[in-house]
Parts: C-alpha cells; sequence; structure tokens
C-alpha cells in the first residue's frame, strides 16, 4: 500500500471506533481530526477523513434526518483548518477548536429544529432547541479541546524532529 494512503486510512478506522465504543456523548475525536487534517494533510484527505470515518461509522450507527447537517459541521472543521496551515500558534489553534465546536452546535441544532418534530418551527423553538443543547455543546467542547491538544501536542512534539503529520510514525 502506497504511504500516501495509509495516514488517512489509519484516520479513517481510529476515527470511525471512537464513535462505536462506549463514550459520553458529543465526545470524540473527529472535529479535532478534520481540525489537524486541515492543518496537516492534503486538500483532498483533510476533507475525505472525516467524512470517511464519519460514514464508515453510520453504516453501524444508523442514519437520520440531521446527518447533511452534521457532515458539512466536520467539512467546515476540515476547512478551518486549512484556514490555519500558516497560524500554528496556540491561540489561533484555540479559535479555530472553540470556533469548529461552535459552528458544530449551531448547525446540528439548526438541523435538529428544521428537521425534528421536537420543536415549534419558530424563533422561540429554535432558541428551546439551542437550550436544550447547551450541555452536548459542553461535551463537544471539552472533548474537542481534548483530542486537539492530543493531536496538535504530539505533532509539536514529533514536529521537532520532523515536518510529516505525526501519526505517519505510526505507520
Amino acid at each position: 500500500m502506497k504511504n500516501s494512503l495509509k495516514l488517512p486510512i489509519l484516520l479513517v478506522a481510529l476515527a470511525a471506533a471512537s464513535r462505536l465504543l462506549p463514550h459520553p456523548p458529543n465526545v470524540t475525536p473527529i472535529a479535532a481530526m478534520a481540525l489537524y487534517g486541515g492543518v496537516y494533510l492534503g486538500p483532498r484527505a483533510a476533507y475525505l477523513v472525516p467524512l470517511a470515518a464519519l460514514l464508515a461509522s453510520d453504516l453501524f450507527l444508523g442514519w437520520h434526518g440531521t446527518l447533511p447537517f452534521v457532515y458539512l459541521g466536520f467539512a467546515l472543521t476540515a476547512f478551518m483548518g486549512r484556514q490555519l496551515r500558516g497560524h500554528k500558534r496556540p491561540a489561533p489553534l484555540l479559535g479555530g477548536i472553540a470556533g469548529s465546536s461552535l459552528l458544530f452546535y449551531l448547525l446540528t441544532n439548526f438541523g435538529v429544529w428544521l428537521t425534528a418534530s421536537l420543536y415549534p418551527q419558530n424563533l422561540p423553538g429554535l432558541l428551546a432547541c439551542y437550550t436544550a443543547a447547551i450541555p452536548f455543546f459542553r461535551n463537544s467542547l471539552l472533548g474537542d479541546l481534548f483530542f486537539a491538544a492530543a493531536l496538535f501536542g504530539l505533532q509539536e512534539l514529533y514536529g521537532l524532529k520532523s515536518k510529516r503529520p505525526v501519526a505517519e510514525s505510526l505507520i
């Protein structure tokens, strides 16, 4: 297998498995991986890796009406990572992590409000949907911060010796 394919395949497998194993709600490494991938992977792999991980795990988890919002959220997170390529300092990365968590919260809960019949289709219903999802946002943000710190921290330590993504050393 070509070396250029080993890293994306490893990341897809790890991220997909993370969604299938028991975990607190909304605490998975996919957003952190999408941001990291945007910074360190090539332009196609940055988008394909998180989306392929979602697709692989959704084959087991099932389909629902908010999937387009979920996939869009992670694609936009990879895009945010692409914008951070030249700004790998802690402050821009923290802003990217927080911004991607907030974007995901806003997009996916808008999707819940729009596609599910849980809330009235008016402004109070949308606000109720966002309010009910605050605990999930907290989990997402904490999980994204943890996994991003791990990925970017390992990259920084490993990057002292090499400019390659840290996951390549695992292959």
